[in-house]
C-alpha cells in the first residue's frame, strides 16, 4: 500500500488502484451529566459534608446515598453522616483507572460510621499499607478544589 502524504492527510493508495483519504484532526466534545437525585451528595461535598440516605419507612441508613431503600422499598431522606469514622475493611490497588495512575497503588477503605447500616467506599490517604488496620480512626477530607465528583472526598488516619 502506497501513502501519499499532503496538506496534513494522508493518501493510501492500494494494489487494485483504490485510493483512500485518511485526515487527522483534534476533536473536542463537552459531555453534559446531570447527577438529578444524587445532586445533593455532589454539592455537599463541596462544602465539606457528606450525605447519606434514610429509609422514611424502616429506618434503615446508608452510607452511600440511594433514593429508595434496599430493604423495604420505600423512598429515603438524605441525612448527613458524621465525618469520622472506622476502617471496617481494606485494600491496596496496584491498578486503577487514568485518574489514580500517578497515586498507584493506593489504598480503598470502607468505612463504617456510628448509627450508620452500610458502609462508605473512599480512598485511604496518609497511611502506609502495613499500619492500616481493620477499626482504625479515619476522617473525611475534602479537595480543595472539587470537580463534583466522588474522590472529592478522601479519608485520612486520625492521630
Amino acid at each position: 500500500m502506497d501513502e501519499i502524504k499532503k496538506n496534513g492527510a494522508a493518501l493510501y493508495k492500494d494494489q487494485s488502484g483504490t485510493e483512500d483519504l485518511v485526515i487527522s484532526y483534534p476533536y473536542k466534545i463537552n459531555y453534559i451529566h446531570s447527577y438529578a437525585e444524587d445532586s445533593k451528595f455532589f454539592v455537599g461535598l463541596t462544602e465539606g459534608k457528606l450525605f447519606g440516605s434514610k429509609c422514611r419507612k424502616c429506618g434503615y441508613k446508608y452510607g452511600t446515598p440511594r433514593s429508595h431503600c434496599m430493604e423495604c422499598g420505600s423512598a429515603t431522606d438524605w441525612m448527613e453522616l458524621p465525618l469520622k469514622g472506622k476502617v471496617h475493611s481494606w485494600t491496596t490497588c496496584y491498578f486503577g483507572s487514568e485518574e489514580f495512575l500517578k497515586e498507584t497503588p493506593f489504598n480503598l477503605a470502607l468505612v463504617e460510621f456510628d448509627g450508620v447500616d452500610t458502609p462508605f467506599l473512599s480512598r485511604l490517604v496518609g497511611a502506609k499499607t502495613e499500619d492500616i488496620y481493620i477499626g482504625m480512626d479515619v476522617r473525611a477530607e475534602f479537595k480543595k478544589t472539587p470537580r463534583y465528583l466522588v474522590s472529592d472526598v478522601y479519608f485520612v488516619p486520625t492521630k
